[in-house]
Order: C-alpha cells, then sequence, then structure tokens
C-alpha cells in the first residue's frame, strides 16, 4: 500500500524539489482515450496512422504525459490536499511506449495565501527534455498523510496474445481450408475476413444459391473462390473431408452447420478423418490481464471422458500450446478440492494422470492435480493452501472433468471476464476449425491463426525438426 505525506505551505522553502520516474506503457494510453474521449489514433496501439497498411508505434497523448506532473505535485511536493492554478507548457518533443519518463517540480516562488509556484519538466532516460513549464499551485494548509490501497485497480481489455497469434501466422501460407456450408453471413463472412488475412485459402462447399444470397447479404465478391456446389450438408461435410484426404485441403472449417453434422464425417471409420488420437476441442482464450494464452479442454465433445480418454484430450492440448510457443505446457487437472478423496471421482483419475505424465504416458508438458480452479491460476491462492508445484498458480490448460464444467469456464471467462475465445478440434488428421454465432471478428481469425499454426507445427514434427 503506498502512503503519501505532504509538506505544508509554512514548512516549504524555496528550492526545494521532487522528482518520479514513470514508464509509458499502450495501456496508459488506452485508459487515457477511455478517460478523455481523445481517441486520436496515432495515440492508440496498432493503429495504422500513415496509412501504410502496418500498425505504428503509438505516440503518448501530450496531456497524459503533462498529467505526470499533477502526480509529483499531488503524491510528493507540496503533496496530498494540493489544489492546482494554473500550468502552463512546451512541449519540445514526444514520448513513446516503453519510453522511462523523469518527472520533475522545483519550488521557484512562495507567494501569499498559501500559493506556491514550481518549475515542471519532464524528461527521457537519455536525459532529453520533452516538456517544460510552470505550475502555480495552492499549497495544503496542514499536514497529511494519505494511503491510496482502497483505489481500484484496472484492467485494460486488450487481448494482446491474439494480436501475437495474428503476426506469427500471418507470413506462413495461406492454409487450404475446406468451409463446409457457409451459407450465412457470419460463417461466410469469417472465412473471407481469414482469406483477407492470408491465413486460410477457402474452398466453400455447400448450397451455391445460398452461399450466393450470403456473398450479397454481406457485399462480399466470391469471384476466384473455389465452390463446390452440394446442398446437401451431410454430404457436403463428406466432400470436405475427402478434400483433405485427397491433400487439397489442410483444414475443416465448420460453417452454417450443426457441429455433429460436421464431425460425422471426420469420425466415418471409411474415409473419415480419425488417427489412433481421440477428437478432443481446445479453447484457445486471451483472457485480459492474464499474461499468457489460457486453454480449456474439453468443452464441447467428449461429455463424461473416462481416464483413458482424458489422456489423449491432455495430449491434444499439449500439442497444441507447443504448436503456439508455450516450450513446456504446464496442465492443471481440475476438480473441486486440490485433495484426493476417494467421494470425488475427478480428484482419483486428475493424480492418476499426474502421475502418468510423471511415468511418459502423456508427453511434452509438466501435469499436475487434482487442483482446484483458484490455485490452478492464482499464485497467492497456492502459496496459501500450501501447494508446491510447477504448475499451481501458472497453469497453461485447465483440463476440466466433464464437458459441463470446461464449457461453463470457457463462458464466464468470456462474458464476465471480457476473454477472446478461439479453437480447434485435435485429434484428427488435420486440424478442424468450429466458430460459434456469437464469436467476434477477432475469435474467427485467432482460430483460423491457430490452425494454420498446428498444421505448420504438424508437419514440422513429421519431419523431424
Amino acid at each position: 500500500m503506498n502512503t503519501y505525506a505532504n509538506t505544508p505551505y509554512d514548512a516549504l522553502e524555496t528550492g526545494m524539489q521532487a522528482s518520479a520516474r514513470r514508464l509509458c506503457r499502450a495501456e496508459d494510453f488506452l485508459v487515457y482515450a477511455s478517460s478523455s474521449g481523445n481517441h486520436n489514433p496515432v495515440h492508440l496501439p496498432r493503429a495504422d496512422h500513415d496509412g501504410d497498411g502496418a500498425p505504428d508505434e503509438p505516440i503518448a497523448p501530450s496531456m497524459w504525459v503533462a498529467s505526470l506532473i499533477s502526480t509529483v505535485l499531488g503524491n510528493q511536493l507540496p503533496g496530498p490536499g494540493t489544489l492546482y492554478l494554473s500550468q502552463n507548457l512546451e512541449f519540445r518533443g514526444r514520448a513513446h511506449a516503453g519510453d522511462e519518463l523523469t518527472t520533475t517540480v522545483t519550488l521557484t516562488e512562495k507567494r501569499p495565501d498559501r500559493v506556491a509556484v514550481f518549475d515542471t519538466v519532464i524528461e527521457k532516460a537519455d536525459g532529453t527534455r520533452i516538456v517544460e513549464g510552470v505550475a502555480t499551485v495552492i499549497a495544503p494548509a496542514t499536514a497529511m498523510r494519505f494511503a491510496a490501497g482502497d483505489l481500484p485497480g484496472l484492467t485494460v481489455q486488450r487481448h494482446v496474445h491474439f494480436d501475437r497469434l495474428l503476426e506469427l501466422a500471418e507470413p506462413l501460407p495461406a492454409l487450404p481450408t475446406a468451409v463446409v456450408a457457409p451459407d450465412d453471413p457470419n460463417s461466410l463472412g469469417g472465412a473471407l475476413l481469414a482469406h483477407r488475412h492470408t491465413l486460410i485459402e477457402p474452398i466453400l462447399i455447400g448450397d451455391k444459391a445460398r452461399i450466393g444470397a450470403a456473398a450479397d447479404k454481406i457485399g462480399a465478391d466470391l469471384t476466384g473462390h473455389e465452390l463446390i456446389d452440394e446442398p446437401d450438408e451431410a454430404m457436403a461435410a463428406m466432400r470436405a473431408v475427402a478434400l483433405v484426404n485427397e491433400g487439397r485441403a489442410g483444414a475443416v472449417m465448420k460453417g452454417h452447420l450443426h457441429t455433429d453434422d460436421l464431425l460425422r464425417a471426420v469420425v466415418k471409420s471409411d474415409g473419415g478423418l480419425r488417427t489412433r488420437r481421440r477428437l478432443s476441442h481446445v479453447f484457445v482464450m486471451d483472457v485480459p490481464g492474464l499474461d499468457h494464452l489460457l486453454m480449456i479442454t474439453d468443452a464441447a465433445i467428449n461429455i463424461a471422458p473416462n481416464l483413458d480418454e482424458k489422456i489423449d484430450i491432455i495430449q491434444n492440448a499439449i500439442d497444441l500450446a507447443r504448436a503456439l510457443g508455450v516450450e513446456v505446457p504446464k496442465v492443471a487437472v481440475l476438480s473441486a478440492v486440490e485433495t484426493v478423496n476417494p467421494k470425488l471421482p475427478s480428484t482419483i483419475e486428475a493424480a492418476a494422470l499426474a502421475k502418468m505424465a510423471d511415468r511418459g504416458q502423456i508427453r511434452g508438458g509438466v501435469v499436475d492435480g487434482p487442483l482446484a480452479m483458484d490455485n490452478a491460476v492464482d499464485e497467492q491462492a497456492a502459496k496459501t493452501k500450501g501447494i508446491r508445484s510447477l504448475v499451481a498458480g501458472h497453469a497453461d490448460i485447465l483440463m476440466a472433468p466433464n464437458l459441463e464444467s470446461a464449457n461453463m469456464i470457457a463462458k464466464q471467462l468470456t462474458f464476465l471476464a471480457h476473454a477472446e475465445a478461439g479453437g480447434l478440434v485435435l485429434g484428427a488428421k488435420c486440424p478442424v476449425i468450429l466458430s460459434s454465432r456469437a464469436d467476434d471478428d477477432k475469435a474467427r481469425l485467432a482460430s483460423c491463426a491457430v490452425a494454420a499454426l498446428f498444421h505448420t507445427w504438424q508437419h514440422q514434427q513429421a519431419a523431424g525438426r
């Protein structure tokens, strides 16, 4: 908790000085844009300021920089109780995200009625002076101390992890993707958006007339896109699977049809895309305020998986995490408690899965369980309960006991914590992209980026790289 003490007017002496350092962060500029209403794109992360098609580094808003002067006056000298009368400013340079700024105020004059005048300067780390000015304030009359621990924290709703995935995936060759029944604006628009970002090369399979009508609704031109006319959705799904087996497609994408109808074609024993691995779904989530991607499995396919099925579910998630750049993924096998309790079968299975990973039956990651949700993702919660684990408090992957609990976790993060969620079905010969009508553009793009990165990783693994 920060505690601030002031210097009352009678104790002020000419020449007194105070300084504070502050690291400029892009999040600060977003908070300023939200609170001030100044949405000038030159100050916003990932905005294209000069129109060259590439995002530019955000420039710190000058008035945000100037506000750092009030931080020193209000917190240090004179400190709590200080009120502004005037501030003149001259901006001599610019600051950017990542710059460390030092703000210094120097008392130059005391006037009647508790008026104090300060020279104010802001400099970059190399000594470059970017702001000069003079502040006139009313200094506090009496000594005061102030504890700032009761101020609310702020979480900026940025999805920097999905931005990173898009940056990693966009240079890759567009992944040929069989899109099944994209005959509504959402599914067709998502596929075409991913194509514009060079993530996929869509092969549209479905009712030609309905797909054309959907294109008209969103003003899309389908010229140049391969379109296979197949009005029957079940047959369209089978045609998509055939394209994968023929080597023409490297992924399958769900359009405007039921997930079961698509997966029925995927899991067919004759001509499907089954492997020795069980199919499972992984949500890849970008949670504001969390410093890494969070994956949740299985929230879409396996309703009540048994122990053998959970081995494959975890292995699928570990493989995906590695494909996305997590060197050694940490898997928390969840239950309601973090101790083994024979009355809770999920705790027994969690402990067994952790031991299986120790013995090499699950490879490529660290698995621990049972862990409750709090001590899986919060380091302090784990310490409070005396849990010593490489996973506790740092989980990259949450393995839920069943579909219901996994789905609830994912939906809570999406609608209460404002997380973005993309995801894939894994365990087949190729990634299967599932989308929801509730997904926004960022989620649709993220799912395609994840598929492209996983497809590339699979080929690298097959080649022994």
